[in-house]
C-alpha cells in the first residue's frame, strides 16, 4: 500500500470519529473565519472546526487530484495541548498521529 493510499484510508476514518465524539459540524463557520493567516486558524476557528473544514478539504483535494501531500508535519501536538482534558478525543488523537506518521 502506498503512503497516499495510507493516508487517504486513515482521513476517511476521521469524519466518523469526528462525528462520533460530537465534534463534526453540520455548517461551515463564516467564510472570514476560514481565511486566518494563523497556524491552525486559531484565532477564529476551534481545533475541530480547523480539522473538518481546512486540513481535511485540503488533504482530501491533494489526494484527489494525485498532487503530492505536505510531508514533514506534526499536526499531533496542538491536539495533544488543545484537548489534554478531554480524555474522550484520545482515538482522535491517536489517529493524527497516525496521519502525522504516514506524511513524516
Amino acid at each position: 500500500m502506498t503512503k497516499e493510499q495510507q493516508l487517504l484510508l486513515l482521513l476517511e476514518q476521521l469524519m466518523p470519529l469526528m462525528q462520533r465524539l460530537k465534534l463534526w459540524q453540520a455548517h461551515p463557520p463564516e467564510e472570514k473565519a476560514l481565511q486566518s493567516a494563523e497556524p491552525f486558524a486559531l484565532d477564529t476557528l476551534t481545533p475541530e472546526q480547523w480539522l473538518q473544514w481546512i486540513f481535511l478539504p485540503k488533504m482530501s483535494a491533494l489526494i484527489g487530484q494525485d498532487m503530492p501531500f505536505p510531508t514533514g508535519f506534526s499536526i499531533t501536538p496542538y491536539f495533544e495541548e488543545c484537548w489534554k482534558e478531554q480524555g474522550e478525543y484520545v482515538p482522535l488523537i491517536i489517529l493524527l498521529k497516525s496521519i502525522d506518521e504516514v506524511c513524516a
